[in-house]
C-alpha cells in the first residue's frame, strides 16, 4: 500500500474557526471590555468619605448585563457553523 502522507499524520493547517466566527468573537470581547470599563470608577478621593456613585445604574445593572451579553456572544461565536449559509 502506498501512503500519500509524508509527515506520518494528517494535519489541517487552516484556522479552527472561520472569519465569521472570529468577527463575532472580537465583537464579544469588545462588549465584555466595555462592561468592565463601565464597572470601574465610582471611588472617592478621600478614603474617609463614602461616595454613593458606586451604586448607580451604570455599575449595578448596565455593566454586568453587558458582560453577560458579551459572554453570550462568545458562546454563539464558538458554536456558529461558518460553512452554513
Amino acid at each position: 500500500m502506498k501512503d500519500n502522507n509524508n509527515n506520518g499524520g494528517s494535519f489541517n493547517t487552516g484556522f479552527v474557526f472561520g472569519k465569521k466566527n472570529y468577527t463575532f468573537m472580537f465583537i464579544g470581547l469588545a462588549v465584555i471590555a466595555l462592561g468592565f470599563i463601565l464597572m470601574s470608577g465610582g471611588g472617592s478621593e478621600d478614603p474617609n468619605q463614602f461616595n454613593d456613585a458606586i451604586y448607580n445604574f451604570q455599575r449595578i445593572r448596565l455593566a454586568p448585563a453587558l458582560v453577560l451579553i458579551g459572554f453570550a456572544i462568545e458562546v454563539y461565536a464558538i458554536l456558529l457553523n461558518p460553512r452554513k449559509k
